[in-house]
């Protein structure tokens, strides 16, 4: 794998050297597409008329740094019956959320116990933040502060269905296991829960800072309501490449290409590009398992669609394919917005220090697990010269 993910680091680092020696040239704005003025968009209304800036290679600029960081989740809440909220409700969201930011930014009270107890009714991404531990406090957390809009809708959900959720499966289909979530976010349990997560080095990706947890990077690609939802664009002539500030995850886009024919299962799969007037349609296939979504990988296909709207907007919708789990493609939409500034590095590297603790941990464990159940069964075995007549 090590050998995998530098291969995968050293195309990215040429790739990104062959852009910034052709910027000069190839990206700079021309003047007569260039904005008089920028467009002050009101995302409460719908899309205003817009012809996206065109680069000098004749691309849509759809270049910078951008955030989906959001209050609507990927599926619809319980009760909730439309895919658009009420104004009412938008509101009541977006107050909430001012509240928890205010109550977690007072002053800890003097009495406070000094010992932290996860609460009953924790927010997962606040579980995810520390866990036991409480090792991420609130001031740590960006799980968003508004409802998503797309055309002006606050959305319920990002996915569209008339559900809100995914379509239900094709009778008898078999969809692949939920992937081990990260050391720092899985309760440690007894044994037969933990499974074999913490056997090797090669099942804690995450720890070792090779690719992200969460969605991020995609595809598709979600805000994870913990941090960290920014990202950049950069287009070539051949290639777009989307970086992710989330453990650093980079997507490479070969434009005008065609799927590889092997079945080689790179991280964020096999992902090829074209331009449909003014969007960017990006087909991505041979998905490997362990980035599997909702159930599907083998025979899934995602197809992303890129298209700004704004100056400071750009719309992201996505369709989902796999007919041996679902009998009609399904998917959802979004708006990415402008970040106000950039995005800086994710200082995660492999080599990190906390896997050896992770490995070494889960040993101390099964250590002792074994050891109380041999006691037990000591206990539980019948002293010599007892129970005979």
């Amino acid at each position: 794998m090590q050998q995998e993910v530098g291969l995968r680091y050293a195309l990215i680092l040429s790739l990104t050297t062959a852009m910034l020696a052709c910027a000069p040239h190839a990206l700079a704005q021309t003047p007569q597409a260039q904005p008089a003025a920028a467009q002050k968009y009101d995302p409460t209304k719908p899309y205003p008329p817009y012809k996206a800036p065109q680069l000098k290679i004749g691309q849509p600029d759809l270049q910078g740094f951008w955030h989906n960081t959001t209050l609507t989740k990927l599926t619809r809440p319980a009760g909730v019956t439309s895919l658009v909220f009420t104004e009412e409700q938008v509101a009541k969201l977006e107050q909430e959320m001012v509240d928890e930011i205010e109550e977690a930014n007072a002053p800890t009270a003097a009495d406070a116990p000094a010992e932290y107890v996860i609460p009953k009714d924790i927010k997962p991404e606040y579980l995810a933040g520390g866990g036991a531990t409480g090792g991420y406090n609130r001031f740590w957390i960006d799980p968003g502060n508004h409802v998503m809009r797309v055309n002006g809708e606050p959305r319920s959900s990002i996915i569209t269905t008339p559900t809100g959720s995914a379509p239900a499966r094709k009778a008898g289909a078999t969809p692949a296991p939920a992937p081990e979530p990260p050391a720092f976010v899985k309760l440690l349990g007894p044994a037969p829960a933990r499974g074999q997560s913490f056997d090797n080095p090669e099942s804690r990706a995450t720890e070792r800072c090779i690719v992200s947890f969460g969605r991020n990077a995609g595809p598709p690609m979600f805000a994870n309501g913990f941090y960290n939802n920014s990202y950049q664009i950069v287009q070539s002539p051949e290639h777009v490449v989307i970086a992710t500030e989330m453990v650093h995850d980079a997507r490479i886009v070969r434009l005008n290409a065609k799927h590889r024919t092997d079945d080689i299962r790179p991280y964020f799969g096999d992902a090829i590009g074209w331009w449909d007037g003014d969007t960017l349609v990006v087909e991505t296939t041979h998905i490997p398992q362990s980035q599997q979504f909702m159930g599907s990988w083998k025979d899934l296909k995602v197809t992303e669609r890129f298209r700004r709207v704004a100056d400071d907007r750009l719309y992201y919708g996505f369709t989902i394919e796999d007919p041996t789990l679902w009998d009609t493609p399904w998917g959802g939409e979004y708006e990415f917005a402008t970040l106000n500034g950039k995005m800086y590095e994710y200082a995660c590297h492999e080599g990190n220090y906390a896997l050896h603790g992770i490995l070494e941990g889960a040993r101390v464990l099964e250590a002792r697990e074994a050891a109380e159940a041999a006691a037990k069964a000591v206990k539980a075995k019948p002293a010599k010269g007892k129970g005979k007549n």
